[in-house]
């Protein structure tokens, strides 16, 4: 075994048998900015024998304050494939696979039976209920996080604990992101680094589980806290489940909530354009039998509109979240 490894082979928690049993273990990373920079950096450096890296986007130097993988020299690069060279440059034992595209419900359901874990460090409310919705149903274990500002909180959802949706039954009806809102690098790092803590205690099989535990944490005051959740119950009925556009079909009503400004030309053929407040106004009504399709940028819009249209007495829904 490396001499890489020798400090943490050391605890009892580890030893050789831990440190093999993370050599052959697999780990699914959605999102490489500031989380995942955090989370990547100490699986790899723990020697998780594989890291699947999924993340769409490019670097930018608003970025490198809370994304230390990255470089000047990077800027306009696929984050996914540089924070693998990054990696690999520090632990070339690694094995890295990237996919330079957006977490889909289509492209969940091939990556994460091949996981041990799924780590959501996205930063995406759609992201996050997609990922925990497949992790229930293969029985996997998720680890998510949110920081935002100086606070934020992580846990561990899906296997054998309740899933995001138990915990968080609603999207809240709006959210501010880094770009609008601001966050404090080192704040990232904290709930990066405890994503990736809470990852090694699932892969080393610790014991009492962290599964069904989430922690909070407010950096200004100092303070951390948190809850169990193992008995949450999940929610009843339908859930309202996020699709990838390849899954619309003919027969669907399709419903783009973005502005003409947001989206002068929906890519969905056949899209009829409403705001969401024309929905929870009733404004237009629609028939009772084709499933109805909402789509907006993060999601937030199409899940409020999902809920006007069940209280209307629609159960055949689904939504999309386009990103950015």
């Amino acid at each position: 075994m490396s001499e890489r490894y020798s400090r943490q082979m050391l605890l009892p928690e580890v030893g050789a048998s831990g440190q093999e049993r993370l050599r052959r273990s697999a780990v699914l990373v959605v999102g490489a900015g500031g989380l995942g920079c955090a989370v990547l950096s100490y699986l790899g450096a723990a020697g998780v024998g594989k890291l699947v890296i999924v993340d769409h986007d490019g670097i930018e130097e608003s970025n490198l304050h809370r994304q230390p993988l990255y470089r000047m020299s990077d800027l306009g690069r696929p984050k996914a494939a540089t924070a693998r060279a990054a990696l690999l440059a520090s632990n070339p034992e690694l094995e890295i696979e990237v996919l330079a595209e957006r977490l889909t419900p289509a492209n969940a359901r091939w990556l994460l039976p091949r996981a041990n874990v799924a780590v959501d460090a996205a930063d995406s409310f759609a992201v996050t209920y997609i990922l925990s919705d497949e992790c229930q149903r293969v029985n996997k274990p998720l680890v998510s996080a949110s920081v935002l500002g100086v606070a934020g909180y992580v846990g561990a959802f899906c296997g054998s604990a309740p899933s995001y949706r138990a915990v968080f039954p609603e999207m809240p009806r709006q959210a501010g992101s880094c770009a609008q809102s601001g966050v404090l690098g080192t704040a990232v790092g904290v709930m990066g680094t405890l994503e990736a803590h809470l990852t090694l205690a699932l892969l080393l099989d610790l014991s009492p589980s962290v599964l069904g535990q989430l922690i909070t944490v407010d950096l200004r005051t100092l303070r951390f806290g948190g809850f169990a959740f193992a008995n949450a119950s999940e929610p009843e009925g339908m859930p309202l489940a996020f699709i990838a556009p390849s899954e619309v079909t003919s027969a669907d009503i399709v419903i783009d909530l973005r502005t003409l400004s947001e989206a002068p030309v929906s890519p969905l053929a056949g899209a009829v354009r409403l705001g969401v407040q024309e929905i929870e106004q009733r404004v237009q009504h629609f028939p009772p039998e084709p499933r109805i399709v909402l789509c907006c940028r993060s999601g937030l819009r199409a899940w409020r509109a999902g809920r006007a249209l069940e209280r209307q007495g629609h159960s055949n829904l689904a939504l999309i979240a386009f990103g950015e």
